[in-house]
């Protein structure tokens, strides 16, 4: 059975998510192979659910918060880069490509820097080019 590739955003409900709504409303289009899942804060998405994640078949997982310094909830952010670190180690021990994986900050404001980030990770995955298409050389 071939599954189509898909990346899991999971998005911080008071920036990302906002910002990925805006995204939407500026009529900003990202790869449809982006499944947003809304989370009161970044500081929330244990390893684990990561791990879940890709061990169910996601092709990526990426965890989007706000700024540091930016958080709602004071330091949930600085507790999802620390979460990410670890969880860079763990998908080492595991041998799953570090590319599979990302953490960035979003504020409201920034629906463009949402879409290059959901645009680049899955050029970087090799899904987010067009049905024949091949990708650019290294330098091009």
């Amino acid at each position: 059975m071939n599954r189509e590739p898909v990346i899991i955003a999971f998005c911080c409900n008071w920036c990302s998510y906002a910002v990925a709504d805006l995204a939407g409303i500026s009529r900003l289009q990202y790869p449809g192979s982006i499944r947003i899942i809304r989370v009161m804060c970044s500081g929330m998405v244990h390893p684990e659910l990561v791990l879940q994640a890709l061990n169910k078949g996601a092709t990526g997982v990426i965890v989007v918060g706000c700024h540091l310094g930016e958080c709602h909830y004071q330091k949930g952010n600085e507790m999802a880069l620390s979460r990410a670190e670890i969880l860079a180690d763990t998908l080492e021990d595991l041998s799953i490509a570090a590319e599979r994986f990302q953490l960035v900050w979003v504020s409201p404001s920034e629906p463009e820097r949402l879409v290059a980030v959901f645009r680049e990770m899955s050029e970087r995955l090799g899904i987010g080019r067009a049905p024949g298409v091949e990708a650019p050389e290294a330098g091009q």
